[in-house]
């Protein structure tokens, strides 16, 4: 895979206590579309009898009208999903469904369990018996093998056992239980609507449908949600947070708040910061749209350089643009992003850019402008290098996608093509957020994993989201 930035994750919205369950659970996932392109899926419940629908694309392409109007009942789970280190087929899609002892479980699922495989491998020598490769399954089966004490126990014995980084929503017909890791790595909230509640990745969802935000669901607190109110569960493991620091980089949008964060000005303190450590004499400062594009304005108002869009993106390029020919090769560029010929010929351009993560997009680009004409091409990175693999629901799993893991920032300034190249630095990443650093992750930047990984854990020997 050739990219510069990661891939979103997943993303999960969930309502109760709504005639028009569906409906709204297809417009939140509508908002969380960032958070994962290549599947989607919804299950409802009208109390008794349990439906649901799910396909590979977008969540506009796979809903209809006749498909909602069909998903009757108050209670709906959504999922919209990018595979970390799984499969991208159908039978991968999520929320995931299983019968067992009369009752009906889903799962949505944001994360990736570290121990996943070892607890799979027990539960198959025990005659269990997996339709997927999502370690997620394997959370609906430790469920299942509890439930017999009652829902809060069975997710109470589950969490127990499962390491690693997930925000999760389990369903049966007439509740929804959503749980936390005790490091709280991804982000989940708890909303009020008219007489019900919802449950999403993000708060821009919420928003959508005139949702009331109330609060994070805690790191290692698990919430029982019916029609008749919500009860709060510790899950009674020792919790330490460890935020994922790249939720508020790049994945989250901007429009959000997480981990009581606002991304949006979270991105701009990243510019002022930027500003302050790396002043450039440059005429204009611009972004590769959509990266970049909040810091750079946080640059450009606190060094007063003129911020322009010099590079317009085609908001209609789809997943499966039909590939180029060899001969066409510029092409495939210049289809999703155009510079502005006229704006930047003669220039000197500073690009601020959210991450480089192979850096072979950026080299494309960069050629692209010195081909039209700019004078002097730097850029600015709005975090630290990306030097450690993620193991925690960012798909690099391995040194060899991070090119920073292989080069210094001069080998990497001279890949790419630039003039001058320089990242923001760990303390001051920390500055533009309001948490102390021992509350987030920053283990693709320092190496410091907060989970311990098991040894074998890699996205080649563990095929599972």
């Amino acid at each position: 895979m050739t990219m510069d930035h990661p891939k979103e994750k997943c993303g999960i919205f969930a309502v109760v206590g709504h005639k028009d369950a569906a409906k709204l659970t297809y417009f939140g996932l509508y908002a969380l579309q960032h958070r994962g392109q290549e599947s989607a899926g919804i299950v409802v419940s009208d109390g008794q009898h349990v439906r649901e629908h799910k396909a590979m694309g977008l969540v506009a392409d796979i809903f209809s009208e006749p498909i909602l109007d069909e998903l009757k009942g108050h209670i709906a789970l959504g999922h919209v999903r990018y595979s970390t280190t799984g499969s991208s087929l159908l039978v991968n899609a999520q929320p995931f469904r299983i019968q067992y002892s009369g009752k009906s479980m889903a799962i949505a699922h944001n994360g990736n369990l570290v121990n996943a495989r070892e607890i799979r491998d027990q539960l198959e020598d025990m005659g269990s018996i997996f339709q997927t490769t999502m370690d997620s399954e394997v959370v609906l089966h430790l469920t299942a093998k509890c439930i017999k004490k009652g829902l809060e126990q069975a997710m109470k014995e589950t969490m127990a056992q499962v390491k690693g980084a997930y925000s999760m929503v389990v369903m049966t017909e007439d509740t929804i239980i959503a749980a936390r890791d005790p490091n709280g790595f991804r982000p989940l909230c708890l909303g009020k609507l008219d007489s019900g509640y919802v449950v999403s990745s993000e708060t821009c969802a919420m928003d959508l449908v005139d949702a009331t935000y109330l609060r994070e669901i805690e790191p290692g607190e698990i919430v029982l949600i019916t029609e008749s109110g919500i009860k709060s569960i510790p899950s009674g493991i020792p919790s330490r947070k460890s935020h994922c620091i790249f939720e508020l980089i790049y994945f989250a949008r901007p429009d959000s708040n997480v981990f009581s964060e606002n991304v949006y000005l979270f991105r701009k303190k990243q510019g002022h910061l930027l500003a302050r450590a790396f002043p450039r004499e440059v005429d204009l400062v611009m972004p590769f749209p959509d990266s970049g594009n909040y810091a750079a304005i946080g640059y450009a108002q606190a060094s007063g350089i003129p911020y322009e869009m010099g590079v317009i993106r085609n908001h209609y390029v789809g997943r499966t643009f039909i590939q180029p020919s060899q001969s066409m090769r510029n092409f495939g560029v210049k289809v999703k992003l155009n510079p502005v010929r006229e704006l930047l010929q003669g220039k000197r351009v500073l690009i601020i850019e959210d991450s480089i993560i192979r850096g072979t997009t950026a080299r494309t680009r960069v050629k692209t402008l010195r081909k039209i004409g700019a004078k002097e091409v730097h850029m600015l990175v709005s975090c630290p290098p990306h030097r450690f693999p993620c193991y925690y629901g960012i798909d690099f799993s391995s040194k060899g996608e991070l090119i920073a893991a292989e080069k210094s920032v001069e080998e990497i300034r001279d890949f790419v093509g630039l003039d001058s190249l320089a990242y923001l630095s760990i303390d001051d990443l920390i500055k533009a957020t309001d948490m102390p650093s021992q509350d987030l992750c920053l283990a693709c930047f320092d190496g410091q994993y907060p989970v311990p990984i098991d040894a074998g854990f890699t996205k080649t020997c563990l095929e599972m989201e």
